[in-house]
């Protein structure tokens, strides 16, 4: 049983003036693995001071103190990579295939901003003019729970490469992750008030950082509806706001598509992260012609697939996070039945033999259509879609027919006519024949996936503001 009941502070672990206790779970066994203080308003405003006063500082930095700092932040993340580890294991549920990419993602993370610092150039000439690229400010990083101590690392990292300095509230359900992750870059002797970590609820912490006029810019990944008040909750302060949201996103199968590699892909796209990612491709669309084919294919492939205890090896779906999370995927695959989707595999309920644990067994329906809740619904579990199509152009037409815009996945047996399709459809990030992820990129969404971009110079330039001076 694990007990955190301090927050971090201008340099210091410090306990917080907020007294609220936030149980945290093992969402494999339902039980109570630790507590956490949870930080309140005034906390967050100490937070914000200590971030405010350490800015001018650190804004002024050289691009090569700024370096300095973040490899000691590497070094130092990259020595709890054991322990974060298990941590996501434990707290989150993460199967052990995928927490060794959690874990190692954060020391990725500080090196891509290192790589994009070394090249970036903050100064431009254009024309008689020369442009200084300028930090905001404080900036509020806010993280949610599917991938919270790599999100910490990416925003952080590319906040203080920008000059700016910051105040993150991370997910209250993953306290233990963040414990690892703070004390590592307390080690790192990051100058005081650079970073300030203050762990509570999003209508509490999040709210004052929201708020406050001293956050200059605000980075937010999480639900579309969060998201919404965060952007009407700034603009009384027009703060600078990146916006990382949700998703529904579509995996095109087109006619000509290998079938063995067709399915493999867009199962490995749409059960991602436990179904619990943003980019999931959670819209499989299928040539109507091809439909009972692919459908043979993927009941017979996911009956390889297994949900459960997440230190087994073979483990591909662990649990959700949470009761709550739980309790949402089992009413959407209640929904589907009733809207009249045929239930291909899965179902309600925890996979066979299993009586305790968030689990859900892999779920996919067919013979539905785009106008579904279960098609138009962001689900965040391992819950699939297949929904037909007659022809490239309707193909097209069902996958832009979605509020969301993050991410998309277009098969081929053709490369140029995968890319042509890809082309064609509103997203901003659009895979063809592949799940690989490309950091130097930006990645953001279009539509009500987002505002922004982040990774790369394009998430660099988004701490920045640009100044022009004229000399006479």
């Amino acid at each position: 049983m694990q007990h955190i009941d301090k927050i971090y502070i201008n340099g210091e672990f410090v306990t917080p003036h907020g007294s609220e206790r936030f149980e945290l779970f093992n969402p494999a066994t339902e039980e109570i693995i630790g507590t956490v203080r949870l930080a309140d308003e005034e906390d967050t405003r100490c937070a914000i001071a200590a971030a405010k006063a350490a800015f001018p500082a650190w804004s002024q930095t050289s691009k090569a103190q700024r370096i300095d700092v973040l490899k000691r932040m590497h070094a130092a993340i990259v020595e709890r990579e054991a322990a974060l580890r298990e941590a996501i294991v434990t707290e989150y549920g993460a199967p052990v295939s995928r927490a060794d990419w959690m874990a190692t993602y954060p020391g990725d993370a500080i090196l891509e901003a290192i790589t994009t610092l070394e090249a970036f150039d903050f100064e431009v000439q254009a024309g008689s003019a020369q442009v200084v690229m300028t930090p905001v400010g404080v900036a509020g990083l806010i993280t949610p729970w599917n991938s919270n101590a790599g999100f910490i690392c990416n925003k952080l990292a590319t906040a203080m490469a920008a000059g700016c300095t910051a105040v993150i509230k991370p997910s209250e359900m993953s306290a233990i992750q963040t414990q690892i992750v703070t004390e590592a870059l307390h080690a790192a002797e990051i100058p005081a008030g650079v970073l300030n970590i203050v762990t509570g609820r999003g209508e509490v912490v999040g709210a004052e950082i929201t708020r406050h006029p001293d956050i200059a810019k605000i980075s937010f990944t999480g639900s579309t509806t969060v998201g919404k008040g965060i952007v009407a909750g700034g603009a009384a302060t027009l703060k600078r706001v990146t916006l990382e949201l949700g998703g529904k996103s579509p995996t095109v199968i087109l006619d000509d598509a290998a079938v063995g590699q067709a399915v493999a892909l867009a199962l490995a796209a749409g059960f991602m992260n436990s179904g619990q990612a943003c980019i999931a491709g959670t819209r499989i669309l299928v040539p109507q012609s091809r439909l009972s084919e692919f459908e043979q294919a993927i009941v017979l492939a996911v009956g390889e697939i297994q949900s459960g205890d997440p230190r087994d090896p073979a483990t591909v779906i662990g649990p959700m996070v949470s009761r709550k999370q739980w309790e949402r995927v089992q009413s959407y695959i209640r929904l589907g039945r009733e809207e009249g989707a045929m239930l291909l595999t899965g179902g309600e309920g925890r996979p066979a033999g299993m009586t305790k644990g968030w689990c859900v067994k892999p779920t996919i329906f067919t013979r539905a259509n785009n106008q579904m809740r279960i098609a138009r619904e962001e689900i965040f579990g391992p819950v699939l879609v297949l929904i037909p199509y007659e022809d490239e152009a309707q193909a097209v037409a069902i996958a832009n027919d979605t509020t969301y815009g993050l991410s998309a996945l277009v098969l081929s047996g053709d490369r140029a006519r995968g890319q042509r399709v890809a082309r064609q459809i509103d997203a901003g990030r659009v895979l063809v024949n592949t799940l690989i992820h490309e950091p130097k990129a930006p990645f953001g969404g279009v539509k009500q996936s987002g505002l922004g971009r982040e990774m790369g110079r394009w998430g660099m330039e988004a701490y920045l503001e640009p100044k022009t001076l004229l000399v006479g």
